[in-house]
């Protein structure tokens, strides 16, 4: 199976390509804001594989929540890519990409939304597959809370941004985090590949981000409130 993947959700871009036991991954470089940024890797990430786009089974790409100009970029990009090699696409959660990322059982996924936001949610390892226990959301830090049972482990950017907040918001049963880490398209990519093998692809025509939320950006009075620059 060769998937090939893209991650443009934060300032930290990257592309992957799964190529049966083989993945290899590239970082975007500079700020992945643009698809004269991203393509050029993408070509030279397959030049390195010896991989065509003919050659793929599916192309990946990190759906969000994140970054609206990244995800719209990562979306734009793989929908264009499959078009073009008649391919089909297969969209993933941003925050599963997190966890995948974890290697603990029981994960909270809480990921920095900008606008003194959160975007969370939970998984549980079972057999080696995540299971989506709670569905990606959106929330001030003290206002989120960790599932009814359990202990569970924070991963994500807003234990760093927001853990003044955040941690004793999720009170005694947060057994530990890690606030360093970002999604990246090696785990796009695997996540991909078990999506691709239960038949989960889709029309390139249909794919589109996974925002969680509609608002793009603060008005300037939200922003003076909040201790920002009008």
């Amino acid at each position: 199976m060769k998937i090939l993947a893209l991650e443009t959700s934060t300032e930290y871009g990257s592309v992957a390509l799964l190529d049966g036991e083989r993945l290899i991954e590239r970082p975007v470089a500079g700020r992945p804001g643009h698809s004269e940024t991203i393509l050029p890797e993408v070509r030279e990430l397959l030049k390195e594989a010896a991989v065509g786009l003919a050659d793929l089974d599916a192309i990946a790409f990190g759906a969000g929540p994140g970054a609206f100009t990244g995800l719209r970029l990562a979306c734009g990009v793989a929908q264009g890519l499959a078009l073009g090699a008649g391919k089909p696409v297969v969209p993933v959660c941003t925050l599963e990409v997190l966890a995948d990322q974890c290697d603990q059982t029981a994960i909270f996924v809480a990921a920095d939304a900008r606008m003194s936001e959160v975007y969370f949610a939970s998984y549980r390892r079972i057999d080696g597959v995540l299971v989506e226990q709670t569905a990606p959301a959106c929330a001030v830090p003290a206002a989120v809370a960790l599932p009814a049972e359990g202990d569970w482990f924070g991963f994500g950017s807003a234990f760093g941004a927001y853990g003044a907040a955040l941690i004793p918001a999720l009170g005694e049963r947060l057994a530990g985090f890690d606030p360093s880490t970002i999604p990246r398209a090696a785990s796009v990519a695997r996540l991909a590949a078990v999506r691709f093998a239960k038949g989960e692809a889709i029309d390139p025509a249909l794919a589109v981000p996974l925002y969680v939320r509609d608002k793009v950006a603060m008005t300037t009075a939200e922003r003076l409130a909040s201790g920002g620059r009008a």
